[in-house]
């Protein structure tokens, strides 16, 4: 925790519940950015580079009487692995 409000600052939220009280742990945390870019920019400046990144990705049609039969639903899911030396 510690070391993620170093680097992210003010732009780091724990939780999104408002009423947990300080004293509680949560291991969710959100960044307030528009776009991931940032968040990599500011791992950059604090000496951060990427060690490794994972992605899938699954497609599947949506069922024809829920709509159109070219309709596509997407899921995804991206882990980027960040170390500082």
């Amino acid at each position: 925790t510690a070391l993620a409000k170093e680097v992210f600052g003010e732009t780091l939220n724990e939780s999104r519940d408002p009423d947990r009280p300080p004293e509680r742990y949560t291991a969710r945390y959100y960044l307030k950015f528009n776009f991931l870019e940032q968040a990599f920019d500011r791992l950059s400046e604090a000496g951060f580079r990427m060690a490794a990144c994972s992605s899938t990705g699954t497609c599947a049609f949506a069922p024809e009487q829920g709509g159109p039969a070219d309709d596509k639903i997407w899921t995804s899911y991206t882990e980027y692995v960040f170390c500082r030396d």
